[in-house]
C-alpha cells in the first residue's frame, strides 16, 4: 500500500475554511473634511489664538503661587517656597471676611438676577402689541451696553447726600443718608444695580428659547382646561429647561468672580467691611502692596472654588433634571 493511498481524503467544501475578506484600509476622514472646509476651519483660527493666549498662557504664571517672586527677578519666582501663601492666607482674618463678603454678594446676585430674566422674558412672551414689546425689550436692553464706569457714575450720582435718592428722602421729610459711606447700604446697591443693567440682556437667551416651543402642546393644555398659569407652568417653563438650567451652571461658575469692576469703582475704605470681596483684595496685595505671589494663590484659590462649584453643579443637573453642560 502506498504513501498516497493512506493520505486523507481532503476536505469537502462544507468543511473547508472561510476565506478571510481583506478590510479597507479606513481612512482618516478628518484630513477629507479639512480640505474640503478648510474656508469654514480657518474662521476658528483666531479665537483658538485669543484663548491660548490670553487665557492658557497666563496659567503658567500661577507658579509663582508656590514660589517667591520679586519685582524685576524672573518671572517664575526665585526659589520654592511650597504652601507657604495658602497658609498665610488660610490664616488671615482678613481673608475670610472678604471670602465671608463674596458669598454674600455671589448668593444674593444668583438670588435676583437669574429668575428675573425669566420672569421678564415670560412677561414680554405674554404681551401680544409688538410695538410696546419691542419698547419694553429695547429698554431693558440698554443698560447692558454701558459701560461699567459710566454705570458706576450713573449710580453715584443717583445715591450721593445731594443725589435723587436723597431729594425724594428730603421730600418725605426725612434726612439725607450717605448711602456710599455707610456699610449696610453697600450690598443693596451693587444688587440693584446689577439687576437694572443685566435683566434686560439676560431675557434674550429665554426669548429665544420660547420660540423653540410646540404651539400644538398650547392647544392640547386649553383643550385640557389649563388657563394660563397652568399652561406656563406645565408648558412653558419645561420647554425652557435646558436653557435655564445651562446659564445656571454658568452662573454657579462665575459665583466667585462677583463684579470686579463695579466694586473697585463704587467702594471705599468705609464700605470694606461688606464690600471688600477676594477679587478686590487680590488686586490691593498684588498692585497696591506688591505681594504678587500671595496674591497668586488666593487667585488659584478662587479658581478652584469656581472649578469645583462648576463640576458639583454639572453633576446634580444631569442626575436630577437630565441636562446638563457636558
Amino acid at each position: 500500500m502506498t504513501s498516497e493511498t493512506l493520505r486523507p481524503p481532503p476536505p469537502t467544501p462544507e468543511h473547508a475554511p472561510a476565506a478571510t475578506t481583506p478590510r479597507p484600509r479606513r481612512r482618516r476622514s478628518w484630513r477629507r473634511s479639512l480640505r474640503r472646509d478648510w474656508q469654514l476651519y480657518s474662521l476658528a483660527v483666531l479665537p483658538l489664538l485669543f484663548f491660548l493666549v490670553f487665557r492658557y498662557l497666563p496659567m503658567v504664571g500661577n507658579v509663582i503661587a508656590f514660589r517667591r517672586f520679586k519685582p524685576g527677578g524672573s518671572i517664575f519666582g526665585e526659589y520654592w517656597v511650597g504652601l507657604r501663601y495658602f497658609r498665610m492666607f488660610l490664616t488671615d482674618p482678613t481673608f475670610w471676611d472678604v471670602f465671608t463678603n463674596t458669598l454674600l454678594l455671589g448668593t444674593l446676585t444668583l438670588l435676583f438676577c437669574f429668575p428675573l430674566p425669566i420672569v421678564l422674558a415670560l412677561l414680554l412672551n405674554e404681551v401680544r402689541a409688538r410695538r410696546l414689546k419691542r419698547f419694553v425689550q429695547s429698554v431693558s436692553y440698554l443698560p447692558h451696553f454701558l459701560s461699567i464706569v459710566i454705570v458706576a457714575a450713573m449710580v453715584m450720582q443717583l445715591v450721593s447726600v445731594d443725589g435723587t435718592v436723597n431729594q425724594l428722602v428730603r421730600a418725605l421729610g426725612g434726612e439725607a443718608v450717605p448711602f456710599l459711606q455707610q456699610p449696610q447700604w453697600f450690598r443693596t446697591i451693587y444688587v440693584s444695580s446689577e439687576v437694572w443693567q443685566t435683566v434686560g440682556w439676560g431675557t434674550i437667551l429665554y426669548l429665544a428659547a420660547l420660540t423653540t416651543i410646540d404651539e400644538n402642546l398650547y392647544e392640547a393644555a386649553r383643550i385640557d382646561g389649563a388657563n394660563r398659569w397652568r399652561q406656563t407652568w406645565h408648558v412653558t417653563l419645561p420647554g425652557i429647561r435646558p436653557t435655564m438650567v445651562t446659564l445656571l451652571i454658568l452662573n454657579i461658575g462665575t459665583f466667585m468672580a462677583v463684579g470686579f469692576e463695579k466694586i473697585l469703582l463704587l467702594y471705599n475704605p468705609l464700605t470694606y467691611p461688606t464690600a471688600d470681596v477676594i477679587s478686590t483684595y487680590l488686586y490691593r496685595m498684588g498692585f497696591e502692596s506688591s505681594n504678587f505671589s500671595y496674591a497668586a494663590a488666593i487667585g488659584l484659590f478662587e479658581a478652584v472654588i469656581g472649578l469645583i462649584l462648576v463640576l458639583t453643579a454639572n453633576t446634580i443637573s444631569r442626575r436630577t433634571v437630565g441636562t446638563s453642560l457636558w
